[in-house]
């Protein structure tokens, strides 16, 4: 059999099959409580696209040094358990002025991992007051291994790999939202 042959019947097969996996992987995602992720991955397989951005706000970057706007970006919000499990998961892209803000309940030592992660990112851990207080970059996608805040934080702040030193963002400036 030819390879165009093999091709178009493996084609085919993941078509035919398609239609059985689905409700197997939301089944799956929904049992780990993430019933909003389960929707977006089945939707961006289904439609060859990725979970899009849902702009809810901006944020700044403040210099700690003169206290000027270092840079602003558009900002999605996760700030409940779900939306902050699904984070940026399966997502193919961002675009450089966007990014994503979570907001916990309390200022604690913060992990984050890369699992289902397509995008390689930039973490900053930012206290109560709004310090960046842990600047984590290079995020390597796909990863389980732990990237912990280094000091307690309440929100962190995910934009695209190689932000933070593209406008020399640094421990010890501010976000504002």
């Amino acid at each position: 059999m030819s390879k165009r042959v093999q091709i178009i019947a493996l084609i085919l097969i993941i078509v035919f099959l398609l239609p059985f996996l689905l409700p197997f992987l939301k089944s799956f995602f929904s049992e780990k409580g993430n019933e909003k992720a389960a929707e977006e991955y089945v939707q961006s397989q289904t439609t060859n696209t990725s979970p899009s951005f849902k702009k809810e706000g901006e944020l700044s970057f403040i210099s700690k040094t003169n206290q000027q706007e270092i840079k602003k970006i558009q900002i999605e919000i996760a700030d409940n358990e779900g939306e902050r499990q699904q984070g940026l998961m399966y997502r193919t892209a961002m675009e450089e002025g966007q990014g994503m803000l979570f907001i916990f309940p309390n200022s604690e030592p913060q992990s984050f991992w890369m699992k289902n992660t397509l995008i390689s990112l930039d973490l900053l851990f930012v206290d109560e007051n709004k310090e960046i207080v842990t600047i984590q970059k290079y995020a390597q996608p796909k990863s389980e291994s732990s990237i912990p805040s280094s000091k307690p934080a309440k929100y962190v702040v995910e934009v695209n790999a190689g932000f933070c030193d593209r406008y020399q963002i640094k421990e010890g400036d501010v976000v504002k939202f």
